[in-house]
């Protein structure tokens, strides 16, 4: 497995190794041992998956103290532009994000630390979504951001008139009307 950097700190990019053939391929989608020496240890509790259409934009979620979640995210079918932002007060890229193209052909992952706010796109006719956490999803420890704060100007690469969202994600608040519920000098894993 390879780990890509992004321009935000423990944001990073995984490339597995893929064994192709005339029968199809092999790789490993994730390895505990090989995930706690590259990237960070970690215990991941819960797998999810989704499946949605085109256009359809989910975000930016995230879960607050004390049940904050990492995520590893991948996608088994299909294109998304997955895109997570800092929110972690203090931070020297609080408000930044990091958009990556996810899809079953290049079988790209992203680790999502905690203090951040994750969403993605769905860019190709229909996406089956994967994610494991490292804590147990609490609906009342729910947090978001609107998908379309201007002072993020996230490019969602689906024209305006074909974004498909829940109504819950239709009236999220900014980022700038967040009380923040992480800091950047606290870790977040103790």
């Amino acid at each position: 497995m390879e780990v890509i950097k992004t321009d935000i700190e423990g944001l990073v990019i995984l490339e597995p190794k893929v064994f192709e053939d005339a029968r199809g391929y092999f790789f490993e989608s994730y390895s505990k041992r090989d995930f706690d020496k590259l990237v960070r240890e970690i215990n991941f509790v819960q797998d999810n998956e989704s499946k949605s259409s085109y256009g359809v934009v989910r975000g930016l979620h995230y879960q607050k103290w004390p049940f904050t979640q990492s995520k590893l995210v991948r996608v088994h079918r299909g294109t998304v532009l997955d895109v997570a932002v800092d929110i972690r007060k203090g931070s020297p890229t609080y408000g930044k994000s990091v958009a990556v193209e996810l899809s079953g052909e290049n079988r790209r992952m992203l680790f999502i630390p905690r203090g951040f706010a994750h969403g993605f796109s769905v860019l190709s006719e229909e996406a089956v979504f994967q994610y494991k956490c490292d804590d147990f999803y609490h609906p009342e420890s729910e947090g978001a951001i609107a998908w379309d704060d201007p002072d993020l100007a996230i490019d969602w690469r689906i024209p305006a008139d074909k974004i498909v969202l829940s109504e819950k994600d239709k009236h999220h608040p900014r980022l700038c009307d967040v009380e923040s519920h992480f800091d950047y000098n606290v870790d977040l894993y103790e």
